[in-house]
């Protein structure tokens, strides 16, 4: 049968971009990609789930992990830390699942070091007066964590050309689209072809044909 390892896609964007809401909808659609829920010290929003959008831990723990060496990638971020778990992410890739990492672009460029075959992808929002209105929109955030994501995005935006895809965020169900077809994709690719499969199926396809053609 074929099979094959899953693929590590690696998503980032600016504070509302919406990548993480494209991430949950391709999961959500596509059994066989799953999103990596990472580690934080962030307090949950309202609407969020332990373990579902993030695993909330405090800092002691998250500090132990690090020191242990739990973490692929970790980051502060706007005071919070993040961090994307490698037992998580190699029982994934193991079990031929694809796996999406929604992750800023200081944990990319981490996950890219450690993954070179991963796949990168950066959402961009229409126009930065869309983004603006985005995050002012987010009630849970004080002003001052808004005015300093506004002033981070600016920076975050230009490290787009060092992703593999770039996909604009001007309509949720076209960029949906896109996302799912860079997907589909990534998995036909040649490289990522399970070759044994082929030769045990095909291998032999030459002699086959000859004992053919030589009853006519």
């Amino acid at each position: 049968m074929f099979s094959r390892k899953g693929i590590i896609f690696v998503v980032s964007a600016p504070s509302g971009a919406g990548k993480t809401t494209l991430c949950q909808r391709l999961c959500s659609m596509d059994s066989g990609i799953k999103h990596s829920v990472s580690y934080t010290t962030r307090k949950p929003r309202p609407g969020e789930i332990n373990d579902i959008h993030y695993t909330f831990i405090d800092e002691d723990e998250f500090r132990a992990m690090i020191s242990e060496g739990d973490f692929v990638e970790w980051a502060s971020v706007h005071g919070n830390l993040y961090g994307t778990s490698k037992r998580r992410i190699a029982h994934m890739v193991d079990s031929g699942i694809d796996v999406i990492l929604d992750i800023d672009v200081q944990g990319a460029r981490q996950i890219r070091s450690f993954f070179p075959d991963s796949v990168s992808l950066f959402i961009l929002p229409p126009s930065m007066d869309v983004l603006k209105e985005r995050l002012s929109g987010r009630m849970s955030d004080s002003p001052k964590v808004i005015a300093a994501r506004i002033q981070k995005a600016t920076d975050e935006i230009m490290e787009y050309e060092n992703y593999s895809y770039v996909i604009v965020n001007d309509a949720l169900d076209k960029a949906l689209a896109e996302l799912k077809a860079v997907v589909a994709a990534e998995r036909i690719k040649t490289f990522r072809t399970d070759h044994r499969w082929i030769k045990e199926n095909f291998g032999n396809v030459k002699s086959c044909m000859k004992e053919h053609f030589k009853t006519y």
